[in-house]
């Protein structure tokens, strides 16, 4: 924090928001609408996450590396081309030109709302309601507001890995700066970050190796789920070590050694390029959040209730900082609880609110409502429809039969409470069962719907016809 030197005199505001992210965006621009004089700080780039390190760049190169997985099994299709090779640095490009299309959009719509201010620096609590912002071209501002909103997101953290702090390790921003294909990536880490990045590299041409400390992959996921998605990877080439804690890791000549433990036994792992993906940290830090009242958990992530209130009065947290999923569509949601609350008198809450979410990886992982496994220990009544993708005509025609689908029925009521499906546009497969879900449709409605055929919306008929044990 900054001496307090070349500070500016108070200045009110209708609303502070700190950090630019995909709930805060859209809340600046519609307490601008309402003639709010708001004060938008971010450090580095408007937008967050989402635009600038998450979905708009992974989502852009993973494209690539299905184009280049199609590429090599055009000879399936009956087409026949050359050696495929990958343009590491025209990947990055094609990521970096979408993230400055995007980005520019973010900031377009800011410098154009009327009672916006962007305010490009680093802004913490000095007292309730009141917040110090060190300007990057140099000076100190002092704001104050009525409402303050806290959307500073996450940040990679490394893992407890003895000797990481002494090796050039990859984070899920830095990989993506890469200008040529890792020889063989060590991936820490068997979450959606490493899967999504694993399975594209490998598909870029990378040997892959991906060790994750817990029994199966995607610890949040059903067995079953878990258990396909690492025999689909395996059967793509990526090695896959479960039960696996690495310990330590050191420098080698080419790369990377990795010292790894599994069953009482170690080995070591030698790769040119080491990913950790073991997890997230919320950016509190530099926000000197005791000066304002707001209280955190023992993981340092913002408390909130289901109005978004924090501990402080008048202060607001959303997205990914309060610990909730880190998801950008459930940062847009935390937009509108609060646009209806602060600016519409409303009474909106995050309680119950669906969780829906898609794993890009190949096939796609489209998860909404209750797992099966959480069923089981909230002690409902349901039963369980499955029905494998090589069932699917347009999957079969498509040549893209990997994975299944399934879907939890609640057995008294015949309502849909939860849903998987891997595989192809899965995610898509998974909103039409969550606005099922939404619309209060009974299971049979789908089974028997009419859906044009031969779409991948057709395998609904199929995967009502029958339950697990019937």
């Amino acid at each position: 924090m900054a001496n307090g030197a070349n500070v500016t005199g108070n200045d009110h505001f209708d609303a502070i928001i700190l950090g630019s992210g995909q709930a805060g965006d859209p809340l600046a621009l519609a307490l601008s609408a309402k003639g709010k004089r708001t004060a938008m700080v971010e450090r580095a780039y408007l937008g967050g996450t989402c635009t600038n390190y998450g979905c708009t760049p992974t989502k852009t190169m993973v494209a690539s590396a299905e184009v280049a997985e199609m590429a090599r099994r055009a000879a399936e299709y009956g087409v026949l081309v050359g050696e495929v090779k990958v343009d590491m640095a025209a990947v990055r490009e094609r990521k970096r030109a979408m993230v400055l299309k995007w980005r520019g959009g973010d900031e377009d719509r800011l410098r154009k709302a009327e009672h916006v201010e962007i305010l490009r620096g680093e802004g913490w609590f000095v007292g309730p309601k009141q917040v110090r912002v060190k300007l990057n071209a140099g000076g100190e501002r002092m704001l104050s507001a009525d409402w303050i909103v806290i959307d500073t997101g996450l940040r990679a953290s490394a893992p407890p890995v003895d000797g990481i702090d002494r090796v050039p390790y990859l984070d899920n921003v830095s990989i993506m700066e890469l200008d040529t294909v890792p020889e063989h990536l060590l991936v820490l880490g068997g979450g959606y970050v490493g899967l999504e990045f694993g399975q594209m590299f490998h598909r870029f041409g990378s040997a892959v190796t991906i060790v994750q400390h817990g029994a199966q992959l995607l610890s949040a996921e059903d067995p079953d789920i878990a258990e396909e998605i690492a025999k689909l990877l395996g059967e793509d080439g990526v090695e896959i070590l479960l039960n696996t804690k690495a310990v330590g890791v050191k420098a080698a000549k080419n790369g990377v050694e990795l010292t790894v433990e599994s069953g009482g036994k170690s080995r070591v792992l030698t790769g040119s390029h080491l990913l950790a993906a073991t997890g997230r940290k919320p950016n509190v830090e530099a926000l000197n959040l005791e000066a304002a009242g707001v209280k955190t958990d023992a993981r340092g992530f913002i408390q909130v209730n289901e109005r978004l209130e924090t501990s402080a009065a008048g202060v607001y947290a959303v997205g990914d900082v309060t610990g909730e999923p880190a998801f950008t569509h459930i940062s847009y949601d935390d937009y509108r609880v609060l646009k209806v609350n602060l600016l519409e008198g409303g009474h909106r809450t995050t309680t119950g609110r669906l969780l829906p979410y898609c794993v890009f990886i190949d096939p796609q992982l489209g998860r909404v409502g209750l797992s099966e496994t959480e069923a089981k220990k909230q002690g409902r009544k349901v039963k369980v429809a499955r029905l494998p993708m090589k069932s699917v005509a347009r999957a079969l025609e498509t040549g893209r039969t990997r994975g299944f689908m399934k879907a939890l029925v609640d057995v008294e009521t015949d309502l849909i409470v939860g849903a998987a499906v891997l595989g192809e546009d899965g995610g898509e497969i998974m909103s039409m069962l969550e606005a099922a879900m939404m619309g209060g449709l009974k299971y049979q409605a789908l089974r028997d719907g009419i859906w044009a055929h031969p779409l991948f919306a057709e395998s609904l008929n199929n995967l009502f016809a029958k339950f697990d044990g019937e």
